[in-house]
């Protein structure tokens, strides 16, 4: 595989883990992209058609890591809604408490 496929198949791995909201698979590919590129700069420095697809890569990346920041504020959120409630879900527990002893599941 030339050097240009080989980055958009970075480029592509990063898009679609990401678009999937794979994080698994997004870790890894974000886990590849320093050892797999330095590997292709060993060969020498990159011609234009190299550099156009370095640029898609790095379009690709930025939205990966949007993507990520948006899923982070979201779990933040539900993390904090949570704790806010934390004192009614306690509430509702223990006034519940004789329903769940009465009627187990």
């Amino acid at each position: 595989m030339d050097r240009r496929a080989a980055i958009d198949a970075l480029r592509d791995a990063l898009a679609t883990s990401a678009a999937a909201r794979d994080w698994e698979r997004l870790c890894g590919a974000v886990a590849n992209l320093a050892p797999q590129l330095q590997t292709m700069l060993a060969d020498g420095p990159f011609d234009a058609a190299e550099l156009r697809a370095v640029a898609r890569l790095r379009a690709s990346h930025a939205l990966a890591a949007k993507v990520c920041d948006e899923q982070r504020m979201e779990v933040l959120a539900r993390m904090t809604e949570l704790q806010d409630n934390k004192a009614g879900w306690i509430a509702y527990a223990l006034d519940h408490q004789h329903e769940l002893s009465e009627n187990p599941a």
